[in-house]
């Protein structure tokens, strides 16, 4: 198709204002199918050089998922220290991860030394391979909420660590820790907004050279 109609261009903005980091779940189970037809769009993504280096991990035992959260109130508790007075407060005050809630966990990592591609694109920025990644990761994100879905990106996480937990192999690199599940509620603003925490710029910054 060439070209789309005003309605379909309209429905696509208004997904990305759905979109939402979401950290509140509900714990209801999610189908497995709708977990595999958010995967799948993975492959949608384009890749520098196509070499899809994006790697899938569901964190699915207990001993992993322990692992992970552990990981993360470390991560998290070291964060808190770098803050004081008012904005400890608040950074205390934040839900920075839905990973007790959450029914899905997935580990997206990029495999820095695939051999697909050629290393067409990536022998000059070997950092496109992990954009790459987070490019699908937003399709991904995006497909979830046309299914009601929510994901929160954990990023408050010890990298290395969740690694070696996840016994990876050496060339991967972890780009995103996602929780995905139905979400407790739907908003226009972001939490941290509404928290109080940072505001939306009112406009794109763009400069000319």
């Amino acid at each position: 198709m060439d070209t789309f109609s005003d309605e379909f261009r309209a429905g696509l903005t208004d997904l990305m204002r759905w979109r939402r980091d979401v950290r509140q779940f509900r714990t209801d189970p999610v189908d497995e199918a709708l977990v595999q037809e958010c995967l799948a769009t993975l492959s949608l993504a384009p890749s520098v050089g196509l070499s899809e280096p994006w790697r899938v991990i569901r964190v699915r035992s207990d001993v992993a998922r322990a692992s992970a959260l552990k990981n993360f109130q470390t991560a998290n508790a070291k964060a808190l220290e770098g803050y004081d007075g008012d904005k400890a407060s608040l950074y205390a005050s934040l839900k920075l991860s839905g990973m007790r809630e959450a029914p899905v966990h997935i580990a997206i990592f990029c495999d820095d030394g695939t051999a697909k591609g050629s290393g067409l694109g990536a022998s000059s920025m070997p950092e496109m391979r992990r954009y790459s990644v987070v490019g699908a990761v937003t399709l991904m994100w995006l497909h979830a909420r046309t299914l009601g879905l929510g994901i929160g990106w954990v990023s408050v996480l010890d990298p290395d660590l969740l690694c070696r937990d996840l016994d990876t192999p050496p060339d991967w690199s972890l780009v995103a820790y996602l929780c995905l599940g139905w979400p407790r509620d739907v908003s226009l603003t972001p939490e941290l907004e509404t928290k109080g925490w940072e505001a939306r710029a009112a406009a794109l910054h763009i400069e000319d050279r």
